[in-house]
């Protein structure tokens, strides 16, 4: 590659270091749709805070709802969550705005599980006839 050219400048600070590369409107024009995948996945391994998030599906309430309205535990339903990994904690998740620990599911049989929206961990209360359990799990990112 000509090392001056208007297409294609690398660019480099007194040093000598690399500081980045400019490419013409007509240069990226040409390469844009093979370039910008490989761009793409580099700049999310760089900083993957760049990450597009991903669509949140709506908290499975009526999920939550038909587990209190067929609710025959010895104890009231306690609407208290706790993340142990970071320390988040809310008295209500229900009250909450914007959410700290978002519903990801619950089901007849007592699990009803959150995620904390500070550090992706999920926390499972799991409602047995006579007594509650808590479990936090930190959170994994799963590779696509």
């Amino acid at each position: 590659m000509p090392p001056i050219s208007s297409h294609f400048l690398e660019l480099f600070d007194a040093a000598g270091q690399a500081r980045g590369v400019h490419i013409s409107a007509e240069l990226w024009s040409r390469i844009r749709d093979k370039a910008l995948p490989i761009l793409e996945r580099a700049l999310y391994e760089l900083d993957p805070s760049c990450r597009p998030q991903p669509e949140e599906r709506p908290e499975p309430v009526a999920e939550w709802e038909s587990l209190l309205a067929y609710w025959d535990f010895t104890y009231p339903p306690a609407y208290d969550v706790a993340c142990a990994h970071c320390g988040a904690s809310t008295p209500d998740w229900r009250a909450d705005e914007p959410r700290r620990f978002r519903l990801r599911g619950a089901n007849l049989g007592g699990l009803v599980t959150f995620q904390c929206q500070s550090c992706k961990s999920l926390i499972l209360k799991k409602h047995f006839k006579k007594h509650l359990t808590v479990e936090c799990l930190p959170y994994v990112e799963r590779c696509s």
